[in-house]
């Protein structure tokens, strides 16, 4: 049986090439992820412990006693965290072994191999929403929707497959890739897709039944992490809808099973406070027991003084990062 209603017909959608796209966002402007200095611990002496000062402390020390524990940190971001270039941030948590499992949307994905595999990410909207240009690049299709296809057949998450395929092809920014490196370390990233809303559904070459089948595993890797998590930590980076709306799912699955027993840390970092991401989150997880910090900023500034500070936290107790 097949639909009654018309469905569009993407084979006639002219592409571009991501050479002649281009994105707003280059590698050259992404950070790296120095050892903190000494600068940093006198600045940190400098914030006070109130407000937002206390929360930062709060939430550095809550996330480095799971660590201290070798707990479970799961690490949840929207796509804005790698458009910002702070990618490099993120793998040297991942290799310090203080993140042990990353979850993104399809979003994230794309910015992630866009700039793993070229360098550039980003396009500009409004100008290539006039033409009819925007996400028809054809390049970042055939890779993503590849991935999701070979997941599928292969049986993978759609994470792993597309980390995969970044590692393996030679990426000249492999450096800079979550997903890519994450696949060399071991380290699961999951991708959690939303139908529609990525720029690689528009052409043909998607096949949904390839995406759902790769996104649902990636749900079910993920839920294993998650049911993992009593004395650990979760943060989300600027996810509003999507993450946290998993996260609360993998939560219930795990508790249902009776392997989450305990309590656990709960952080977002966003320059407000979504309504999912303080409910599905911070609060009703943490209502029981366990702490939630809300942490208020701009990503390009506030995940570089986390980090510094978490890892500063590690290597006064002697968590130097081959320990970690």
């Amino acid at each position: 049986m097949t639909t009654r209603y018309r469905e569009i017909d993407l084979s006639g959608l002219k592409t571009v090439s991501i050479t002649e796209r281009g994105g707003l966002v280059n590698v050259d402007s992404f950070v790296r992820a120095d050892e903190p200095g000494e600068g940093l611990e006198r600045f940190l002496e400098t914030v006070p412990d109130v407000l937002a000062g206390a929360d930062l402390r709060g939430a550095v020390e809550a996330v480095g006693s799971v660590v201290e524990r070798d707990g479970t940190v799961v690490l949840m971001m929207g796509a804005h965290v790698v458009k910002c270039g702070l990618s490099r941030l993120v793998i040297d948590l991942m290799e310090r072994g203080i993140v042990a499992a990353v979850a993104t949307n399809g979003a994230g994905a794309i910015h992630d191999a866009e700039i793993a595999l070229w360098g550039v990410t980003s396009e500009d909207v409004a100008a290539r929403l006039a033409d009819g240009t925007f996400g028809a690049c054809r390049e970042t299709a055939d890779v993503l929707n590849g991935a999701a296809r070979t997941a599928r057949d292969e049986g993978l998450g759609f994470g792993e497959a597309l980390g995969r395929a970044i590692a393996t092809a030679g990426a000249p920014h492999l450096d800079a890739s979550i997903l890519g490196r994450a696949w060399e370390l071991g380290v699961p990233v999951t991708v959690h897709v939303a139908l529609g809303t990525d720029i690689v559904h528009e052409h043909a070459s998607a096949d949904g039944g390839a995406i759902g089948d790769a996104s649902l595993r990636d749900f079910r890797i993920l839920a294993e992490t998650v049911a993992g998590i009593d004395g650990g930590a979760v943060v989300n980076i600027g996810s509003a809808v999507i993450l946290p709306e998993v996260f609360l799912k993998t939560l219930a699955i795990g508790r249902n099973l009776g392997r989450i027993r305990g309590d656990f840390a709960a952080v977002s970092m966003d320059m407000n406070e979504p309504y999912r991401t303080m409910m599905n989150v911070v609060r009703r997880p943490t209502a029981q027991s366990g702490m939630g910090f809300a942490l208020r900023g701009r990503h390009e500034l506030l995940l570089p003084l986390f980090r510094g500070a978490l890892v500063r936290y590690l290597s006064a107790r002697g968590k130097t990062p081959d320990s970690c």
